[in-house]
């Protein structure tokens, strides 16, 4: 029943099939493929076109940061502080990020015995709270070439809690 050549057919018709499978694959690549390679900017095959919700992205930009200031809350800053405690310490010592007890009001790459890149000197001389409002939305945006990581605070509420309450933690 089983002899040399219905093995031998078998194992030709596995091969077979895979052989077409790969050949298959190859023609649906190059058929449905856009172009370019790894680490090159791709063109899109086809664009859908959304429009613009004036959501709440013009309304945070309406109000200015006095009177946001005013409004801020420093019970939710300590909240939103949880997401800088992977580097930072309110202690004094420093850790991944600088200490940032008293960082409000306090000289932009100051702390002694962190070593800075240099890039946050285009944020201005002191972190004034406006300096990191703008900074803390978007720190490799304002600061290009900043160790921070930090994707940034889109909130603008967020950040206003966040700098009332390191400015409690003054030190």
């Amino acid at each position: 029943m089983l002899d040399t050549m219905t093995v031998t057919k078998a194992v030709g018709g596995v091969c077979g099939a895979f052989l077409i499978y790969l050949l298959g694959n190859w023609a649906g690549e190059l058929l449905f493929t856009v172009g370019g390679g790894h680490g090159e900017e791709h063109a899109a095959a086809y664009v859908i076109e959304v429009e613009e919700s004036g959501g709440d992205s013009g309304s945070e930009e309406a109000v200015d940061f006095e009177t946001l200031f005013a409004s801020a809350d420093a019970a939710k800053g300590e909240k939103v502080f949880g997401k800088c405690k992977a580097c930072h310490k309110l202690d004094g010592s420093n850790a991944t990020g600088p200490h940032l007890d008293g960082v409000v009001d306090r000289a932009i790459d100051s702390v002694d015995g962190f070593a800075y890149s240099g890039a946050l000197e285009q944020v201005g001389e002191t972190w004034s709270p406006e300096n990191l409002f703008h900074f803390l939305e978007s720190p490799k945006g304002v600061a290009p070439g900043t160790k921070m990581t930090f994707a940034g605070l889109p909130k603008a509420q967020d950040r206003v809690d966040l700098i009332a309450y390191l400015q409690q933690q003054g030190g």
